[in-house]
């Protein structure tokens, strides 16, 4: 594909030139030209043109074979047993197969088969268990031509990864090979209901905004959920399916795995009932320890928005949001914290999110079941003295 202006219908109003984000674009005798060494398509000229000059003009070469493709599929990951962003991912895989008629498969490898039940029993209809020895570890040579393959067999319409450290490597892994796109860290999938393509929204642009995204061209239609963001589905044990055995060979993984050093990292948050936040708003270092005090006594953890990790006020593990940790708890407490987009993106899941804020316009209060405008550390003490 190129970028093709019609010096024709170019008026060299410049709104092209200002807007290309590359500087592919100039103004050369009056018109636009663009330098294709320099350009990406990434379309952005094509929307600001007022008089529909510039296009991208797809290839009509190769037959359009998005309708033979059906059915959603999810990568059940392991980590030291199934790991439970692959039972969240069955469940939004159900919710999504089920709006379009269709049937979920997940694929399991070097797995067992009580994990394929626990996969069927949070709503796929078919688990593929792969019991070749090189899927016993998480490489990704391995695991990219096991999914490929079985991806050109049985051709699904969507594919859904878990964005964790492993999920994020092979994920490009595997739609670099089947030549689709690929949206990462996705905070809401659902179907369009018109055109039946899934439509994937994510935090854009620094997280300033919220983008969805569809693939209407490629197929299978590919995203990366971070762990934490889908609700872990109720286990139904009467639910009926079928595990597929596969054996058939792989290729080899390009490095030889030695030792696995395991770092806890945000799991706590993730597995956390009770959440303690605090952010900016805390006003000092030492009323964190007020936070941590709290989530003590309600047997929960503290989690910190990004501002004091990026202060040195705590460490990675701690921090909450679209650039840290996604969580799910009961109850999250967010005391001193403005609510940017990325640490909305990552409560999404909180049941019920009480937020403390001196500024009753604070963005957080848009995401809260309960609201106090009040000083974080203020309302921390008295809430401690309370449960005292």
């Amino acid at each position: 594909m190129a970028l093709v202006i019609d010096t024709s219908l170019c008026v060299g109003c410049g709104a092209c030139v200002g807007g290309c984000p590359n500087g592919a674009l100039a103004l050369e005798n009056g018109v636009a030209a663009v330098d294709e060494n320099v350009c990406v398509l990434c379309g952005v000229c094509v929307q600001n043109c007022p008089v529909g000059a510039i296009d991208i003009p797809r290839e009509t070469n190769a037959p359009d074979t998005t309708a033979q493709h059906r059915d959603v599929w999810v990568f059940a990951q392991r980590s030291e047993g199934l790991a439970e962003v692959s039972l969240e991912l069955t469940g939004l895989a159900r919710r999504l197969a089920d709006s379009k008629g269709q049937s979920v498969t997940a694929l399991l490898g070097g797995g067992t088969e009580d994990e394929a039940a626990q996969l069927i029993a949070a709503g796929a209809d078919r688990v593929i268990l792969g019991t070749q020895p090189a899927l016993a570890q998480m490489l990704e040579a391995p695991y990219t031509d096991w999914i490929c393959r079985l991806a050109a067999e049985y051709k699904p319409e969507i594919l859904l990864f878990g964005a964790t450290p492993f999920g994020r490597s092979l994920a490009p892994c595997v739609a670099a090979r089947l030549q689709t796109g690929l949206t990462a860290d996705c905070s809401v999938l659902d179907i369009d209901g018109e055109t039946g393509l899934l439509r994937q929204t994510r935090p854009a642009f620094g997280g300033n905004l919220m983008a969805t995204i569809v693939t209407p061209h490629h197929r299978p239609q590919m995203a990366t959920v971070r762990p934490g963001v889908m609700p872990l589905p109720a286990a139904d044990a009467a639910r009926q399916g079928q595990i597929v055995t596969d054996d058939a060979a792989v290729a080899p993984g390009l490095v030889e795995l030695l030792q696995e050093v395991r770092d806890g990292g945000g799991s706590a948050l993730q597995k956390a009932e009770v959440i303690v936040s605090v952010g900016r708003g805390i006003g000092q270092r030492k009323n964190m320890k007020l936070a941590e005090e709290l989530a003590a006594k309600l047997g929960g953890v503290m989690g910190v928005s990004r501002p004091l990790v990026e202060m040195g006020w705590a460490t990675q593990d701690r921090q909450i949001g679209q650039t840290g940790t996604a969580v799910a708890p009961r109850l999250l407490i967010a005391c001193g914290i403005s609510g940017a987009i990325q640490h909305l993106a990552g409560i999404a899941g909180a049941k019920t999110v009480v937020a403390v804020n001196t500024d009753p316009n604070a963005p957080i209060f848009g995401a809260a079941d309960y609201k106090v405008v009040a000083d974080a550390a203020e309302t921390l003490r008295a809430l401690i003295d309370a449960l005292e």
